[in-house]
C-alpha cells in the first residue's frame, strides 16, 4: 500500500491572473488525490469572514489542521495541512527570525494502517540568513529515528539545489529530485520540496502540471509517491 502526499503554496487563493478564486485551488486538490497535503499562505480568517481552509476539507473530505504564523486585525495567515489519516497529535513551532516576516512550522503526528507518521509543513524565509537560522532549527526539531516514517514538506524558498544551506536536511533525507515549481507558468526555480526519511520511501516526485495547476496559483504543487519497506508489493 502506498502513500500520495502533496506540498502546495496556495498564494491565498489568487490567481496568476490576480483573481481571488478559492474554486480553483479546490479543483487542483482534486487533481491531485493526495492522502496528505501541506498547503502554505493560507489566509486563517477568524468566525463571520470567508475560511478557505475549512471549506476546502469540507469539499475534499479530508481532516484539516491550521498552523497559524501571523496574527492581524482582519485575520490569521500560515500553513496548514490536509489529510484523511487520524491525527495522534500537533505541534506548532516558531521560526521567526528579527523583523522579517513572521515564519512557522506545521508538525503532526499522523496514524497510517498503524504506522506512525510525522509531516512537517513550512514555509521558509526570503533571505539567506534567515532561512539558515531557520533550518538550524528544523535541525533541532528533527529526529527522523523516532516514527516510522518522516515527511518534510513545503516552500522552502531556496532554489539551490546542491547548496551549502540545506546540507543538514540533506544529510537526514538523502537528495530527492526537486522539480521546477515557480512561477507557475514557466516554472524555472525548484522551491517546493518533499523530503522524506528513510529516503528510500520516497518512491518518485513530480510537479503537477496542468492547465488548472498554472493558473491557480503563483506556485505549482510538488506530488510524492511514499511507500515503506514491507508495504513495496
Amino acid at each position: 500500500m502506498r502513500l500520495q502526499v502533496a506540498s502546495y503554496n496556495i498564494h491565498r487563493g489568487f490567481g496568476r491572473d490576480g483573481r481571488y478564486e478559492p474554486q480553483r485551488i479546490l479543483q487542483v486538490l482534486q487533481e491531485l488525490d493526495a492522502d496528505i497535503i501541506a498547503l502554505q499562505e493560507v489566509d486563517l480568517l477568524r468566525p463571520g469572514t470567508p475560511q478557505i481552509l475549512p471549506w476546502l476539507a469540507a469539499r475534499t473530505n479530508l481532516t484539516a489542521v491550521a498552523g497559524m504564523v501571523q496574527s492581524k486585525p482582519e485575520g490569521d495567515y500560515g500553513n496548514a495541512l490536509l489529510t484523511r489519516f487520524p491525527i495522534k497529535e500537533v505541534r506548532r513551532w516558531d521560526l521567526s527570525v528579527g523583523t522579517h516576516e513572521p515564519r512557522g512550522v506545521l508538525d503532526l503526528d499522523v496514524n497510517w494502517n498503524g504506522r506512525s507518521i510525522r509531516v512537517l509543513n513550512t514555509h521558509l524565509g526570503l533571505w539567506p540568513r534567515e532561512r539558515f537560522k531557520q533550518v538550524q532549527r528544523l535541525l533541532e526539531l528533527l529526529d527522523v529515528r523516532r516514527p516510522d516514517l518522516t515527511l518534510l514538506m513545503g516552500d522552502l524558498n531556496e532554489w539551490q539545489v546542491r547548496g551549502k544551506l540545506l546540507q543538514g536536511l540533506r544529510r537526514m533525507f538523502g537528495s530527492p529530485a526537486a522539480p521546477v515549481t515557480f512561477p507557475a507558468r514557466w516554472p524555472l526555480l525548484a522551491l517546493d520540496r518533499i523530503w522524506a526519511a528513510p529516503a528510500s520511501a520516497l518512491v518518485a516526485i513530480q510537479a503537477h502540471r496542468t492547465i488548472l495547476s498554472r493558473n491557480a496559483s503563483d506556485h505549482l504543487p510538488v506530488r510524492a509517491e511514499i511507500a515503506l519497506e514491507d508495504s513495496l508489493t
